[in-house]
């Protein structure tokens, strides 16, 4: 939005009090989300010798890896477009908005239903249907992009998936392929290897399924 004669970012977290119903909105607020930024780097250098930079702290509630809460203080470098003059926002078409913030996410631009054209991802011609999975990967052990690559030997072939749903202690093997609803779910003490080669088409794999070489 514009305040003044300048652009500005509404942001969710720096204010506890906004009414996030009406804040996401799509009858009042008509674009969302600001994930790239092009900015003249001396325009950066010219603001920040001024000391200009003024961007609000958000507070952010974390659990460590080693289960100790702590709060992490940080600044949205998107807030920073109030500063420059004749900032403008650029709205893109869905198809060219690929965010990346889970592994979930990084599962479906590293598999086949993309391909890279013209320094852009675009959608295979080989899907038969508009639309993107659901993918749902378990953050127990998918969150961090090491342990989300230790699972897969290979990103399995996704172009006929419509919904996949993954939790606990599970492994790929090598060309795997998913299709239509797949759902697999190991649950604690439990793990399951899908073997190199298999085909889920409207499956549910849950209990134990692990391969032994010999």
């Amino acid at each position: 939005m514009h305040a003044s004669t300048r652009a500005i970012i509404l942001l969710v977290f720096p204010n506890p009090f906004l009414q996030v119903d009406e804040f996401t909105s799509v009858n009042k607020f008509k674009i969302f989300n600001t994930n790239n930024l092009w900015i003249n780097m001396k325009a950066i250098n010219r603001l920040a010798e001024q000391k200009a930079f003024n961007l609000e702290i958000i507070r952010n509630e974390k659990t460590t890896d080693s289960g100790h809460r702590v709060i992490q203080l940080e600044t949205a470098a998107a807030a920073a477009i109030k500063h420059f003059e004749g900032a403008v926002g650029i709205n893109v078409p869905r198809r060219r908005f690929l965010p990346v913030k889970m592994t979930s996410d990084l599962l479906l631009v590293m598999s086949n239903l993309y391909h890279l054209q013209n320094g852009a991802l675009s959608m295979s011609p080989k899907r038969q249907f508009p639309g993107v999975p659901l993918v749902k990967l378990g953050q127990d052990r998918f969150k961090k992009v090491k342990d989300f690559l230790r699972r897969f030997a290979n990103i399995p072939d996704l172009l006929l998936l419509d919904h996949l749903t993954v939790s606990g202690d599970v492994t790929f093997g090598k060309n795997v392929v998913l299709k239509g609803t797949v759902i697999i779910i190991a649950h604690h003490g439990e793990r399951i290897d899908i073997p190199a080669g298999s085909v889920l088409e409207n499956k549910i794999v849950s209990g134990n399924l692990r391969i032994v070489d010999h």
